[in-house]
């Protein structure tokens, strides 16, 4: 148990810092952007389990050889007030962070989705009052803005897609299919769930700047996702300039703050200011997004993108090992 919770805490110093700064640097993951988005989730999770793991086996270590052992002896000494003389200082504040820090992300998870569920609920009421439905099919509302506007509103059955009229007026036809295709996208891949939780990870731990980095790649790759989908239908002269025009609308947007978020030009409407996603970080996806389309590389061959997702597995396999056989490792 003494080794692993060192090596535990070894393995969430790397993911929390070289691990993300380098991956955000780099620039295969917008030639493989499924792939890179699986490898951030693994890293997320691998880094809080190593985190937490790191603090409970330590604090464990002098009650029980393994995680299960020294588990049942701290419940004994919780609920049947058995002897704990064999915890020093040391173990039992290491107990306390493990537990603290355990609520914390758990709370912070929970209060991002209400806040989101909030935002969301206020915008469905204002757009019942504003919007009206669309010709261009059902589950879309036009609001009658006149800046180029398109996001969409997550909410299972009560998703919709929002454009503005200024936007449809400015949008040839098949722009306007690669965006309502870029949408739709986002809904059906559930792109709002990744959002939420690297939302809730930025919101938990705001002073590691490792989750400003993670949330800003995964809003870039999200927006090439639903991107590669409009690309399968329409052309990319056609996605490019149908990107422009909406960022311009998100750009120069002020009356109609109320009604859609400001960070992103083709957006989940209800995370940005949950998220505190600034139009920097929009101005940064867009450019990243019109860059890709502009000088277009080829995909990562097959092999590659499959020792990537085998890595991700075993990140997450790492840190799990290492929690339920320590004992393994003397």
């Amino acid at each position: 148990m003494f080794w692993a919770s060192y090596l535990l805490a070894v393995l969430a110093i790397v993911l929390a810092w070289p691990v993300p700064v380098l991956l955000s640097r780099a620039q295969w993951p917008a030639r493989s952007p499924f792939t890179a988005m699986i490898l951030w989730q693994a890293i997320a999770l691998a880094g809080g389990l190593s985190m937490i793991g790191a603090m409970l086996v330590y604090g464990l270590e002098p009650i029980g050889d393994n995680l299960i052992a020294g588990l049942r002896a701290l419940a004994g000494m919780v609920l049947y007030n058995a002897p704990t003389t064999a915890l020093g200082f040391w173990h039992i504040f290491a107990l306390s962070a493990a537990a603290l820090l355990t609520a914390h992300l758990v709370f912070t998870l929970l209060l991002t989705y209400y806040k989101i569920e909030r935002q969301r609920r206020r915008h469905r009421e204002l757009l019942s009052l504003l919007a009206s439905p669309s010709a261009e099919g059902t589950g879309t509302l036009v609001i009658s803005h006149n800046s180029p506007v398109a996001y969409c509103l997550p909410g299972g059955a009560r998703s919709v897609t929002v454009l503005s009229d200024g936007l449809m007026a400015a949008l040839e036809p098949a722009e306007l299919r690669a965006v309502l295709i870029h949408e739709n996208a986002h809904l059906s891949q559930r792109h709002h769930l990744l959002l939420w939780a690297f939302a809730a990870w930025r919101q938990a731990l705001p002073w590691l700047p490792t989750t400003r980095l993670a949330q800003e790649s995964v809003n870039s790759l999200i927006e090439m996702l639903a991107d590669d989908v409009a690309l399968k239908t329409e052309s990319k002269a056609t996605l490019i300039k149908a990107i422009a025009i909406v960022a311009s609308g998100s750009a120069g947007n002020s009356g109609g703050a109320d009604l859609r978020p400001e960070a992103s030009s083709l957006a989940l409407s209800g995370l940005d200011a949950a998220a505190g996603t600034s139009g920097a970080d929009s101005a940064r996806t867009t450019a990243s997004r019109v860059s890709r389309l502009l000088s277009p590389r080829p995909e990562l061959p097959a092999p590659i993108r499959s020792l990537v997702v085998a890595g991700s597995v075993l990140l997450l396999a790492l840190p799990t090992a290492l929690l339920v056989v320590p004992g393994l490792l003397g």
